[in-house]
């Protein structure tokens, strides 16, 4: 069953233990479980990536299959799901879970994947895709999140919150909670409010950071890394922007890998590359190969759950992978 992103509300009156999310946008994949499925929810929640779930198959279906272990409710979220849980989903379909709803999380999936095609089949499962954010979307979280927080902000703050996020609204988020929180102390926010307070702006931004890392400037990265200091926070934010980058680059590849034309790519692009960010943009695509970008991306999600698992020495890890190529 295909529930899409603006019919999200009817996830409110499906009562269904499989849900498959899939596509770039991690920003409405945390949305879309934190809204719909772990608010108010007063039970376990455990999460897995793939791997940790086929190395212990077995145990894993027997758990939900036990009632005595799985008495009380659950939610299990996986991630980074690939055409190898397609055995395990189907067994799920055919057997009856107690108490526990289990959300994949996955990239995204080409139409013919036998694990979306499953999903969107099934009467017994929900499928839902998700795509990158525009400007409009943006702009429509932006004035969710204000009419929620019982907060204003001007049009021109709008417009840079929405061109800093860079079609990301995890780092969209992390910007007004900060002039939420503003808001408290000081009733008229100013567009110098936001420079000074974004992790954005100023000095070496962390947008800065991931371009040069990108670029592959070594000397650049390595000044930046010397000039602030970063909290485990920030390391996410790092993490997270260099990853929303390398997946723009890698669409940006697969296009030259079919014989167009950069130039050409940059212009039309979606969502639009700013005029600031071309010329950067293309070196980066002339430095990485698609290949290159595929193994980036799987070592930077890697590097995400070292550091989530240790956050005392966060910055050591995420210092050492962007000072290394």
């Amino acid at each position: 069953m295909i529930i899409k992103n603006f019919e999200l509300e009817k996830l409110k009156s499906v009562n269904l233990n499989l849900h498959l999310i899939y596509g770039n946008n991690e920003g409405i994949k945390e949305d879309i479980i934190n809204n719909f499925y772990l608010k108010d929810f007063d039970g376990e929640i455990l999460k897995y990536d793939e791997q940790e779930i086929l190395n212990i198959i077995d145990e894993f279906i027997s758990k939900l299959l036990t009632k005595s272990l799985f008495e009380n409710k659950k939610i299990i979220i996986i991630s980074r799901a690939t055409e190898k849980l397609y055995d395990l989903v189907s067994d799920i379909l055919e057997r009856e879970i107690l108490d526990t709803k289990i959300i994949i999380k996955s990239s995204n999936l080409e139409k013919k994947s036998n694990l979306r095609g499953i999903f969107e089949k099934s009467m017994q499962a929900i499928c839902t895709p998700v795509y990158e954010d525009d400007a409009r979307s943006l702009n429509s979280y932006i004035q969710n999140f204000l009419r929620d927080n019982k907060f204003n902000l001007s049009q021109e703050i709008k417009n840079i919150l929405v061109e800093r996020s860079k079609g990301d609204r995890i780092n969209l988020k992390n910007e007004l909670t900060k002039l939420k929180n503003l808001s408290i102390s000081t009733k008229n926010i100013s567009s110098n409010d936001v420079i000074k307070l974004s992790n954005l702006a100023e000095n070496y931004s962390v947008f800065e950071l991931s371009d040069n890392y990108l670029s592959k400037n070594s000397k650049k990265v390595s000044n930046i890394l010397n000039e602030n200091n970063y909290s485990s926070e920030d390391c996410i934010i790092i993490i997270r922007t260099i990853l929303s980058k390398l997946k723009r680059l890698l669409k940006i590849r697969s296009k030259i890998d079919n014989n167009e034309d950069l130039d050409q790519i940059l212009s039309s692009f979606r969502p639009p590359i700013f005029w600031k960010e071309k010329n950067i943009v293309k070196k980066q695509a002339q430095l990485w190969s698609t290949n290159e970008v595929k193994a980036l991306i799987y070592k930077i999600n890697g590097l995400e759950t070292l550091v989530k698992k240790n956050s005392t020495n966060s910055m050591l890890f995420v210092s050492n992978f962007v000072s290394n190529y």
